[in-house]
């Protein structure tokens, strides 16, 4: 018993050790998203003391495009989206569990000390997740904000109306913030969860094995067919 207990020690320190580890990076990333959504402001990039330029010319637009890119890919990339993946895929598979054991027997569920564990862990897990999605959801916001182009745009707009002697040169430079544009916006991926990187997989499993889990759960707690 002891052996086993030291056994369960370990494993749950080293697992919660790398999700501390993934939170960090997510706080990381979150930092530089933010400090980069205030280069283009005068007022905040003098608060936080970092260089500032506006998207008045095209190597400027360049700049800031090549620094978002570098911002990020800086950090851990793969290994954290495969520690963010197996927390997904554990909570995942005790929840499948739970809802196995519910269909089994709901009435003797909370007899057993093992599915006590379960809740605890899934509870550990999902609180876990809903932090990295939030920090996730965050950064994708500051990364994406394309009110900071169309600002640029408006500004370009009003000096063509003071200086129609440079209207062909800011008219280029509106071009390029209008592709910049669509660019950020065709950049989003498809999968994913409020700013988690989802595997197609991880995605379809969660559909397809989880939801019937749900749906067979709630059937049978209230007596009737549900499909979700």
């Amino acid at each position: 018993s002891a052996i086993n207990f030291l056994e369960r020690l370990c494993l749950t320190w080293m697992f919660f050790f790398m999700m501390c580890v993934a939170e960090r990076t997510y706080k990381q990333r979150f930092l530089f998203a933010k400090l980069f959504s205030h280069i283009t402001s005068a007022r905040k990039a003098r608060k936080y003391e970092i260089p500032h330029f506006r998207l008045k010319k095209v190597e400027n637009i360049k700049i800031w495009l090549s620094l978002r890119s570098y911002l990020k890919r800086r950090g851990p990339q793969r290994s954290v989206d495969v520690v963010v993946s197996s927390i997904f895929l554990l909570a995942l598979s005790i929840a499948f569990i739970c809802c196995a054991q519910v269909l089994k027997g709901h009435k003797t569920f909370l007899n057993a000390a093992y599915n006590w564990e379960f809740l605890i862990w899934e509870a550990a897990l999902l609180l876990f997740l809903l932090r990295l999605a939030s920090l996730g959801s965050e950064t994708n916001k500051k990364y994406s904000n394309i009110s900071i182009l169309l600002t640029e745009q408006i500004n370009l707009y009003l000096k063509m109306e003071k200086k129609p002697n440079k209207k062909e040169q800011l008219s280029l430079v509106n071009n390029v913030l209008k592709l910049s544009t669509k660019l950020l916006k065709e950049l989003d991926t498809p999968f994913r969860l409020y700013g988690l990187t989802m595997n197609p997989l991880i995605y379809n499993i969660t559909r397809v094995v989880i939801l019937s889990a749900v749906s067979g759960v709630i059937s049978d707690l209230l007596g009737f067919n549900i499909r979700v």
